[in-house]
């Protein structure tokens, strides 16, 4: 969109003040508010921060940083208007000299895009983001809003609390084609329209955004955490992958000739994550708590196995309407909400270029319940596992020059760093678990 245009539309809606957003290195959303009367001067110019400051930024020494809105993600926010409308920008962050700053999360998906784009592709994604509601006046943090189960009619209150995120989300631009409970107690799923994979993961931000604030003026609490109760389902993040052709405008992923309805463009494109999955899961399942999320007997994946049916499996082929063949997608299940999106979807699609680079042949699907397979049958039909914690995956990324690349040398030793140092402060930790169960024994 034209900054004039926007500029516009801003005097139109009588905006005061404009929020811009960007996410640190973990992915968790910062703003710096401006007047709206220097939006013009920041659209050129840029809007000095200080990088030191925010994690996995700059260092010390090279800390001045500039954000410049992107001017496609104008949106007033909608609860925002006491003293004066708010509205919203997303931005991308240079460096003093114009360059694009290379530890900006936003620029790496960029860079991925780029890449597609050389071969011909546009990545397109539709994640399903899961969350918990619980209520904040409580102690114990974690007392969820409801009792209900998978797509169980909500109650009251938490249909309520959804229709405002709903809402608001309508206000971003944001179309959600459909929201239900999920299998936990206070678990819920809000899913909207597949796209580009940049305009997505901007979404996915402003979902996080809008639940978050909207459940806090709620009395409650929304988390994203991968696993915040034990012994109840987590929050995943399965995300719906397809390539388009940048000529023709069609589905590179369709073939009605071939089994599933798939090219072979799509069949490299699952090998291609299948051989880089391990180093991957440092971004796409990036906390410690991710880990306990994916374990046998939640429905997360544990195997490194791809099918059609089976929903053990790490990447599935949905079954889609004959109608729609535009609708021939990947679905991958490991990912978790906790991640950044820009860096999820960069990895995903880096990994899947590489399989159709390399014009790598995925294995045989598994169709059976792998977790009902005894370790000969496992090892029988060479299925491999995903890492069983961060370390595990922290130790696979270093192994990975392929993701290594995608991240690059600055944000790649930044993030090494960032999440040696949560490993460290994980295994210092004496948890109740542990009391519980040695105290009296030795």
């Amino acid at each position: 969109m034209e900054v004039k245009k926007v500029l516009e539309q801003v005097r139109k809606d009588l905006i005061k003040f404009i929020t811009l957003q960007f996410t640190d290195l973990l992915g968790v959303t910062k703003e710096i508010i401006i007047p709206a009367e220097d939006l013009e001067d920041a659209s050129v110019n840029g809007v000095w921060f200080d990088g030191s400051s925010i994690e996995g930024f700059a260092r010390i020494q090279e800390s001045d940083l500039f954000l410049k809105p992107d001017m496609t993600t104008y949106a007033p926010i909608p609860w925002l208007t006491e003293d004066g409308k708010t509205a919203r920008f997303i931005c991308d962050i240079y460096r003093p000299d114009g360059k694009p700053f290379e530890g900006d999360p936003r620029f790496i998906l960029k860079q991925a895009i780029t890449e597609a784009k050389k071969k011909g592709f546009e990545y397109k994604v539709g994640p399903e983001p899961e969350f918990y509601l619980f209520r904040a006046a409580n102690d114990k943090r974690t007392t969820p809003l409801d009792y209900g189960s998978y797509f169980d009619l909500s109650s009251h209150e938490g249909y309520q609390v959804i229709k405002k995120i709903v809402g608001a989300l309508g206000y971003f631009g944001i179309k959600v084609e459909a929201s239900h409970h999920e299998v936990g107690f206070g678990q819920y799923e809000i899913d909207f329209n597949y796209g580009g994979c940049l305009d997505i993961a901007d979404k996915v931000l402003t979902l996080k955004y809008c639940a978050k604030k909207i459940a806090q003026m709620s009395g409650l609490h929304a988390t994203f955490m991968p696993k915040p109760i034990m012994d109840a389902a987590g929050s995943g993040m399965h995300v719906h992958q397809s390539l388009f052709d940048t000529k023709s405008k069609t589905n590179a992923f369709y073939d009605k000739e071939h089994k599933y309805n798939l090219s072979k463009t799509a069949y490299s494109f699952i090998a291609g994550q299948m051989k880089h999955i391990k180093a991957m899961c440092a971004v796409i399942c990036p906390t410690v708590n991710s880990y306990k999320r994916l374990i046998s007997g939640f429905e997360a994946p544990v195997y490194i196995t791809w099918a059609a049916m089976n929903r053990s499996a790490l990447l599935r082929v949905p079954k889609w309407f004959k109608a729609k063949q535009e609708a021939a997608r990947i679905e991958l299940r490991c990912s978790d909400p906790a991640c950044n999106p820009y860096l999820a979807f960069a990895v995903m699609l880096r990994a899947g270029l590489n399989g159709i680079t390399e014009n790598l042949q995925p294995p045989e699907p598994v169709e059976e319940n792998v977790y009902s397979l005894d370790d000969e049958s496992r090892l029988s039909k060479s299925i491999d596992m995903l890492p069983s914690s961060l370390r595990e995956a922290m130790d696979e990324l270093k192994k990975d020059k392929l993701i290594q690349s995608v991240l690059g040398k600055h944000l790649l030793e930044v993030y090494i760093d960032v999440k040696t140092k949560e490993w460290s402060q994980f295994k210092k930790q004496v948890t109740k678990w542990e009391i519980d169960t040695y105290l009296d024994i030795f």
